[in-house]
């Protein structure tokens, strides 16, 4: 472990305070005499080397990932779906960081969460769930069995319920050989490690569901984990060298249109104020950390799902997206082994 050898991350059953603990431990240890030791863990707090966004990193990312292949007529016509989230109906299995805050977001676009599923029990409503009224219930509760807002769920699996987007956001093997054939979903977003074995994927595709791969759609969390990281080795915050000077910059900006428009047309009925937008005053000062990590975790979703879904289409993989991923991945380590003469073409 070390920050130029393996650099951990959150994951199931840790947070930041772990993670704190951790880097602590480095650097009091074999690290005590490296500059860089808080760089040897992301998802740190913030005040300890973490970076604002960290936290709903993978869950928005869930979202970004989603967001970009729903946009897409070509995909969305070969499931039997209309682009855009209008009317989209999703359920999620697993209602911790990385559910919460996908339900957060998907629902913020305008998607319907119709069922959550958790490890004991379920809750279900088709008019819909409010997920920040859920977040609230098992802030406090510590469960979300009895959630006012739903109804417990009876059935044999949530996840065979009907819905139009499927997010296991839990444990690995969730859907397998032997209940594949039951997920009536259209889409399914692996918002987990590995929810879907080899053989479910095959029948899934065979059934004309839609799955976007873990090693993708999940990437929202280690992409802002290496963000945190160079924070780390920069040893300053995002923006911090830039706020006040684009902040003055902008404010001269508006002087001098005012200046214009005074010499223009005159001073007679006093000055004329050049007043700023609500949205142009809110960005006054440049981009926050947060605004760099979100924009940034936007782009790497949309460059990404753009190769994959170029892949797709120039091999004629259908919706095999996960095959796509792949090719993208061993194709761009070719490249740099070929580059540096490692490999025979």
């Amino acid at each position: 472990l070390g920050p130029g050898i393996d650099v951990p991350a959150p994951d199931m059953g840790t947070g930041e305070r772990e993670m704190a603990w951790i880097a602590d431990t480095y650097a009091n240890t074999i690290g005590y005499q490296d500059m860089n030791a808080s760089a040897c863990v992301t998802g740190k707090p913030i005040n300890q080397g973490g970076i604002h966004g960290r936290t709903s990193a993978t869950g928005r990312g869930v979202f970004h990932g989603l967001d970009n292949f729903i946009g897409e007529a070509h995909f969305m016509s070969q499931i039997g779906c209309s682009p855009g989230w209008g009317g989209k109906t999703y359920i999620v299995q697993g209602f911790g960081n990385v559910g919460l805050h996908s339900c957060r977001y998907l629902t913020r676009a305008g998607a319907t969460c119709v069922g959550v599923a958790e490890w004991d029990g379920s809750i279900y409503n088709p008019d819909g769930i409010d997920p920040k009224a859920l977040e609230d219930y098992k802030l406090e509760n510590g469960t979300i069995v009895g959630f006012p807002g739903a109804e417990a769920y009876t059935g044999e699996n949530l996840m065979f319920e009907n819905c139009d987007i499927l997010i296991p956001a839990a444990m690995e093997k969730a859907i397998h050989k032997g209940n594949a054939h039951k997920i009536q979903a259209k889409i399914i977003a692996e918002a987990a490690n590995g929810p879907i074995t080899p053989a479910a994927d095959k029948i899934l595709q065979e059934n004309g569901c839609l799955i976007i791969p873990d090693m993708y759609i999940n990437a929202g969390g280690v992409t802002v984990s290496y963000f945190e990281w160079l924070k780390n080795l920069n040893h300053v915050s995002y923006g911090r060298l830039t706020f006040k000077y684009e902040r003055e910059s902008n404010y001269h900006l508006l002087q001098s249109v005012q200046n214009s428009l005074e010499k223009r047309f005159g001073r007679v009925g006093g000055p004329i104020p050049v007043t700023p937008s609500e949205d142009f005053e809110n960005r006054m000062s440049g981009a926050s950390e947060k605004d760099i990590v979100h924009s940034g975790l936007d782009y790497s979703m949309e460059r990404t799902a753009k190769g994959i879904m170029a892949t797709t289409i120039k091999m004629n993989l259908g919706l095999d997206l996960r095959t796509a991923a792949y090719v993208n991945s061993i194709s761009k380590i070719f490249t740099t082994y070929r580059d540096a003469g490692l490999t025979f073409n």
